[in-house]
Parts: structure tokens; C-alpha cells; sequence
């Protein structure tokens, strides 16, 4: 059993030291642990290519144009049985650069895509996806903030184990946590989640959720996009549609079952938004075969230049 523990903070700081007492408990549970952080790393930000998208989908594998440590770093994460992820709260959420992983993961990532590659690839004699991405996998989020502004992070982290279906065990955000590391009583719950997660590890298919309960029975998520003129809402981590409403005096998210099956973190729902995605792009291919794109395209050109900086 393999817990790969990885720190978006400073060298020696909050998050190296949170992060590595998750990995003493997971220790404890005799796990083989590694410790990452990410400042050692060069990771570049997603340009939008579809470059990823386009080698899965033709049956050449999984690659990116980009190069820099990431691949590194997904070698390690998909070789390990358990990810914790001990990150700062910047902005409310999380830190740039776990963002920036977040969205490098994308369509290259993507359980749904990588389940459909691998049918083109055996069909087309092409090549297979890493078949490491189809495996299951558990995950923590530990976030540590120096105040109250802490509210948009455990959907930001959540959204990264989204991508390739892997089960999260904890996602918990430790406001005013400034001196977190002489805190006793916060060491002692980061210990436990580090406990949790190698718990889960040892038996992936029947872990589950082990944090504090969420607002979305599904997903536990406590973020909703929602409607001005209804009690419609969209939850803003698996994209269930429900209604929110005030139970007993308490906030409660109902929506039926059958809005299960296009939830973004299970399988059917992400068939459901390949198929979606596969039709926008056939829609896309034609455009731009019309006279009215090209005139278009040309008039946005032709108006203005990017301004660069001096090299």
C-alpha cells in the first residue's frame, strides 16, 4: 500500500508539516509513504489545445504537448493507492498551482474519455491508454487557512478527484489555523485523516466518505449555483439539479434519483457529457466551414494585435 502524501505550501511550513503528520498516521497503518511538494515541481498552466483529448479519442494513447514535471508527478500519483493533498487557502479556495494541476488533469484525465479511448484503441489496434488511470484510487484534501475565507475551497479540491473518479475520504478546511502546528487538538483530526485515508487504501472498493456531511447528499458538496427566481440549484461540484429548501430549519438539497445518472463524478454522467461534447464539436467542424465564421474570424484578427512584452 502506497500513500503519496503532496504539500502546496511553503518548504517546512503549515502545509509540509500537516501534510507529513497524515503521513505518519498512514505510516502507522504501515503504508509506504512519499512526501512531494509542489514548489519543487515545474508545472505549466493548460493551454485549452485538446491536444490530450484529440490522441485519446484517435487511438494514440494519452499525451500533452506541455513540457514539464507533470508527468512526473502523475507517474507518482497514479502508482500510489491513496493521495493526500495538504495545500494553503488563497483567495478562499486553492492555491494556483494545485489549480493549475487540477486543470491539466482534465479531458486527459477524465474516466469517461479514457474508458472510450481504450474501446477505440482495442478496436483500431492504436494504443491504450495507461490502464493506472481506469484504477481506483482514494483521496484527502486538507486545506489551512489564516482566517475565516476558506469557503470555496473544498469544491476546488473536490473537482480534481471529479476528473478521474477517485473516492474522497476527507476534504476538510482549518480556519485560523495560522499555528495549526501546536494546535493539539487540529493535529490530532489531520493524524485521523491521515488514518482514514490508509484505512480506505487498503480496501478501495468499499471505502466512503468519512468527513463532516455536506449540504449535497451525493457529494457532500456545500456549493449551489442558484436560481434568483426559484428554489432551483445546481450543485457547483457533481452537477446534480434539485431544489434547495429550509427543513425543520435547516438548509436540505432535494432532487430526484433519476439525476444520478448525469452526476459528473460517476461514470453515466460522463458518457452523458462526452456525448454532449462530441456533438458540439461536430456542430464546431461545420461552422467553420461557413463563409460567415471565415468573414468573422478575419474581422477579430484584423482589429488588434496582442501587445507582448519585450524579449
Amino acid at each position: 500500500m502506497k500513500i503519496l502524501g503532496i504539500s502546496g505550501g511553503r518548504k517546512y511550513g503549515n502545509n509540509d508539516s500537516m501534510c507529513k503528520e497524515a503521513l505518519i498516521a498512514a505510516k502507522e497503518m504501515g503504508a509506504e509513504v512519499e512526501f512531494i511538494n509542489l514548489l519543487d515541481l515545474d508545472i505549466k498552466h493548460c493551454i485549452g489545445c485538446t491536444a490530450c483529448v484529440n490522441s485519446l479519442m484517435t487511438g494514440k494513447g494519452n499525451m500533452c504537448v506541455l513540457k514539464d514535471d507533470f508527468d512526473w508527478l502523475l507517474d507518482k500519483m497514479l502508482d500510489a493507492d491513496g493521495i493526500i493533498f495538504a495545500n494553503p487557502i488563497f483567495c478562499k479556495g486553492a492555491p494556483s498551482m494545485f489549480l493549475a494541476i487540477r486543470d491539466r488533469f482534465g479531458p486527459r484525465m477524465d474516466r469517461g474519455n479514457n474508458v472510450t479511448a481504450n474501446k477505440i484503441a482495442k478496436e483500431t489496434g492504436g494504443k491504450t491508454p495507461d490502464p493506472r488511470i481506469l484504477k481506483d484510487k482514494v483521496i484527502s484534501y486538507i486545506g489551512i487557512g489564516g482566517s475565516d475565507w476558506v469557503t470555496r475551497f473544498q469544491c476546488d479540491s473536490a473537482i480534481q478527484a471529479l476528473t478521474p473518479m477517485w473516492k474522497v475520504i476527507d476534504n476538510e478546511v482549518f480556519p485560523w489555523s495560522t499555528g495549526i502546528i501546536v494546535d493539539k487538538d487540529k493535529v490530532a483530526r489531520i493524524h485521523e485523516i491521515g488514518w482514514n485515508l490508509a484505512k480506505a487504501a487498503q480496501d478501495i472498493t468499499n471505502a466512503s466518505y468519512k468527513g463532516e456531511e455536506g449540504v449535497c447528499t451525493h457529494c457532500h458538496s456545500r456549493n449551489f449555483f442558484l436560481d434568483r427566481e426559484s428554489t432551483h440549484a445546481i450543485c457547483c461540484m457533481c452537477g446534480i439539479e434539485g431544489d434547495v429548501k429550509i427543513v425543520d430549519g435547516k438548509v436540505r438539497f432535494e432532487f430526484p434519483q433519476e439525476q444520478l445518472k448525469h452526476a459528473h463524478d460517476t461514470l453515466s454522467g460522463k458518457l452523458i457529457h462526452a456525448e454532449d461534447i462530441g456533438k458540439t464539436i461536430a456542430t464546431s467542424i461545420e461552422l467553420k466551414k461557413s463563409d460567415d465564421y471565415k468573414q468573422s474570424i478575419e474581422k477579430y484578427k484584423n482589429f488588434i494585435t496582442a501587445t507582448k512584452p519585450a524579449r
